[in-house]
């Protein structure tokens, strides 16, 4: 059994198929096929299960793909950090989140960051999505991933950070403005902007309509969190938004938000595949979001 053996094997479980693997590795079919081969006659168990359309991996293959897969991601990342080091280099602290959660939960923290530690990189790729941020997560790509804490997910290790309650975002004219809080009754008659697809927060609200009997109310579109207040504040529809920490609606300005006690609140917080595997910067970094935002 070789790294490459298990690489390959990896990159067969995640695209299905065997001539994908070997187009995007300028590499034969059978030669492709004859590394998944070599680990079955090693470890005396069908890895894949061949289908017409392509192939999936068998329970052992499944149990040999999570274990590989993590290993593979965190010895490329070990040889990343030793290349920066070797290099001279300050390292780097790679982070996927959503495209709009870093100027709400990170700031304060970038800068602090910055200022103790100048010479080292912060890198953000942005995602639509807890999957997406997982899926970069085991590929190796990035450190951390600042996701909405859920159900546990194999290879992968969360950290809650803070509990947001869920807000009304209205204009200031309208008559919900008015009221100290929302109740599932106002919810039904509300028009509402969505979360994007596949985002855990639109998952996770239309959960908790469906629990409260409140809908789901009518759609008028789809927008980010920030997008959304600003919709709200055209008159375009209701934002029901969790409440950010940097979410700023004035006494006098143009939009109210106002609270929804019987949502319940969701958490955000931290995700990586192993913390005792994460290099000093990517660690201090976390825990420094973390403080900032305990206040």
């Amino acid at each position: 059994m070789t790294l490459d053996d298990l690489r390959v094997f990896v990159a067969v479980c995640e695209a299905g198929n065997l001539s994908t693997v070997a187009r995007s590795l300028s590499r034969s079919q059978p030669a492709v096929s004859q590394h998944v081969r070599r680990l079955e006659r090693e470890i005396g168990l069908p890895l894949v299960e061949r289908r017409p359309r392509g192939v999936v991996p068998t329970q052992a293959g499944l149990l040999l793909y999570q274990a590989a897969q993590g290993g593979i991601a965190s010895l490329d990342a070990a040889v990343r950090r030793l290349g920066e080091l070797r290099d001279g280099l300050g390292g780097s602290v790679k982070i996927t989140t959503g495209g709009v959660t870093v100027r709400h939960f990170m700031p304060d923290a970038i800068t602090a960051f910055r200022r103790r530690h100048p010479q080292v990189t912060l890198e953000f790729r942005s995602s639509h999505s807890a999957r997406r941020c997982v899926e970069l997560l085991h590929s190796g790509r990035v450190d951390l991933a600042w996701i909405t804490i859920g159900r546990p997910l194999p290879g992968v290790t969360q950290r809650p950070v803070i509990d947001l309650p869920w807000v009304l975002v209205v204009p200031a004219g309208d008559p919900l403005a008015e009221k100290t809080s929302i109740a599932p009754a106002d919810l039904a008659a509300i028009r509402y902007i969505d979360h994007p697809d596949n985002s855990a927060s639109r998952q996770r609200l239309e959960e908790e309509f469906l629990r409260l009997g409140a809908g789901p109310p009518d759609r008028v579109g789809v927008a980010d969190w920030d997008t959304a207040v600003l919709l709200a504040e055209l008159g375009v529809g209701h934002a029901v938004l969790p409440a950010l920490p940097r979410l700023t609606v004035d006494s006098d300005g143009p939009v109210r938000a106002v609270p929804i006690p019987d949502l319940a609140p969701i958490t955000v917080g931290w995700a990586a595949r192993e913390w005792n595997a994460l290099s000093p910067f990517a660690t201090e970094f976390a825990e420094l979001v973390a403080r900032e935002l305990a206040g």
